[in-house]
């Protein structure tokens, strides 16, 4: 789910900096997979920095990379708990893919983005110790469930801030999903 990301600058800077009052330093990265580094905001003592993560951890016990967690679930984890007590981040995209299979010889790609083409905000963790970072994932919305039954977790611009430093207990009404309104998917 969720395995590859867009950053387009393009159109987004010009939104971004004014909402965080501050210039931000955000590279495009049309294709962002996992391991590539990607730019994240965080809180330390309450003020928004801005840290450039490699996405996915890979714990001694896993086999493999872990790139998403379920949101409903983070705060409970051995894996993710303490992460997602104390380094909840935002990863700011202009969309996501998810590929469907439609019975043929290949899957079909397709771009999922904002509907108003506004920049979209994925809540994530932060491992600090290890400069690497895992993105949340719920239920999908309807339209989102055509594709995947997984969909990546939004914060509204509106509550970034709680979402950085309010507690796990008063973030937990954040996790839904985008009304399917808010949502444009394309074949990409």
């Amino acid at each position: 789910m969720c395995g590859r990301l867009e950053v387009l600058l393009d159109g987004m800077k010009g939104l971004l900096d004014p909402l965080f009052d501050q210039p931000l330093s955000i590279q495009t990265n049309l294709d962002l997979r996992p391991t590539d580094p990607v730019t994240v905001l965080s809180s330390t003592d309450g003020e928004l920095i801005t840290t450039q993560q490699s996405w996915g951890i890979q714990p001694e016990w896993s086999k493999k990379l872990i790139i998403n967690a379920q949101a409903e679930t983070a705060a409970e984890k051995a894996t993710f708990a303490r992460a997602f007590e104390q380094h909840r981040c935002i990863v700011p995209c202009s969309g996501w893919f998810e590929w469907r299979d439609e019975g043929k010889a290949k899957k079909q790609k397709y771009r999922f983005s904002h509907a108003a083409n506004k920049p979209l905000f994925m809540a994530g963790v932060i491992y600090p110790e290890l400069k690497q970072l895992v993105t949340l994932t719920i239920k999908p919305n309807d339209k989102c469930a055509q594709y995947h039954h997984r969909m990546p977790l939004f914060i509204p611009s509106t509550a970034i801030s709680s979402w950085l430093n309010d507690t796990p207990e008063q973030v937990s009404e954040l996790i839904q999903a985008l009304p399917d309104k808010w949502i444009k998917v394309s074949a990409a």
